[in-house]
């Protein structure tokens, strides 16, 4: 098992040879982090200016990374995917809106999604992000203790009503639903919504799944206190393990308000913290567990770990994922294995998604050894085509 992760045939079975190429030019890039801010830098320039740039990323880093502009421009993608058994969960990847019109169309999206999940067997998952249903600061308000006006309370009302409608959609159509984690100085508020909607949906099994981001160190806590609560009142948790995706803004702000960081104080504590998260996910009661991972040995710890307690490996109360574009070496071995898995498939239009991209960007160049990983096997798969004449 562990030589799993080698095998680039089955890896980039699905890139041509000039989307191979493409993917090896991105991660060079995205491995030089001076490249990635004056990058970054110049596409926001280009897009605030309103220069004919979209076509142009486009058909570099968004098409690595997105599967489309809309539902529908995803399908293919979709159908390419699940020829190799790998699911697909949309992700309507529009970010730091703050309008109610826009908060709909978020909710919208998500119903949308649902929708599309229950009628397609290659789409198990629907997801939100909470600052898609209402603004960042009605959740930090909450999250501090502070007392809204009396508009902020119908504004978080409505936030509350978002939230409930896509959870009774997902439950009455028998679709599991994630949703996505943020900042610390406003996931409480979050996820006490959540755990209500759990309570209130999750009676059966998990159908609303939480997220939790390993790298703060309060997290497996936090685990063992909402399961505790769980098995008292009888109902089920379903969670999402990731590392998390906000370190560098969560450091900058704990030191800029002279408070202790919640982030891991390294790589190291990350990835035990993560791991035992995996574990008690694994070994717990009425358990469900979506292992959001680039990590191949958490990824092997947590096949271990599934395989002692009995599951089959397609059991649905463990399931892997990892995002487009990234970690296909994880995602089609795995999936060639039997193992349930999925790939987050991140749409948008152009514009309004690159917050996202930025984001992925900037992340890859924080975490030590991921883009080398992905240039190592690109390079290998490479050398493989070249040996029969492909390249």
């Amino acid at each position: 098992m562990n030589n799993i992760f080698e095998d680039t045939k089955t890896a980039f079975a699905l890139k041509t040879d000039s989307e191979l190429e493409r993917a090896y030019f991105l991660f060079k890039l995205i491995k030089s982090e001076p490249l990635v801010r004056i990058g970054t830098a110049v596409t926001n320039f280009a897009l605030k200016a309103h220069l004919p740039v979209e076509q142009l990323i486009r058909a570099s880093v968004f098409d690595h990374f997105c599967g489309g502009v809309t539902e529908e421009d995803c399908l293919s993608v979709i159908d390419k995917m699940y020829d190799f058994n790998v699911h697909s969960v949309l992700d309507y990847s529009v970010e730091g809106k703050e309008t109610e019109n826009q908060f709909d169309l978020a909710l919208e999206k998500t119903l949308q999604n649902i929708n599309f999940a229950k009628e397609k067997s290659s789409i198990p998952f629907a997801v939100f992000k909470p600052t898609g249903f209402g603004r960042f600061k009605l959740y930090q308000k909450l999250t501090a203790g502070e007392t809204f006006t009396a508009e902020e309370q119908k504004d978080w009302q409505r936030v509350v009503a978002r939230f409930e409608t896509a959870c009774k959609a997902a439950y009455d159509k028998d679709v599991c639903l994630l949703i996505d984690a943020e900042e610390s100085w406003m996931q409480d508020a979050a996820d006490n919504l959540i755990e209500s909607l759990m309570e209130k949906y999750n009676t059966k099994k998990a159908i609303v799944y939480s997220t939790l981001q390993m790298y703060r160190w309060d997290r497996l806590d936090y685990l063992k206190q909402i399961h505790e609560r769980a098995l008292a009142k009888g109902y089920y948790i379903g969670m999402k393990l990731v590392r998390g995706a906000y370190m560098e803004k969560e450091r900058e702000r704990a030191e800029e308000k002279g408070y202790p960081s919640p982030i891991c104080a390294d790589k190291q504590a990350t990835d035990s913290n993560y791991d035992a998260g995996i574990e008690y996910m694994l070994t717990g009661k009425n358990l469900s567990l979506y292992a959001g991972t680039h990590n191949e040995l958490s990824t092997l710890k947590a096949i271990e770990l599934a395989t002692k307690k009995g599951l089959k490996k397609n059991d649905n109360t463990i399931w892997f994922g990892q995002l487009y574009g990234m970690s296909d070496h994880i995602t089609y071995n795995l999936a060639k294995e039997g193992y349930n898995v999925s790939k987050y498939l991140p749409y948008g239009a152009v514009r309004e998604v690159m917050p996202y991209l930025i984001r992925r960007a900037e992340e890859n160049t924080s975490v030590a050894g991921q883009t080398s990983r992905e240039l190592s096997l690109l390079k290998k798969e490479r050398n493989r085509r070249k040996k029969e004449g492909r390249l």
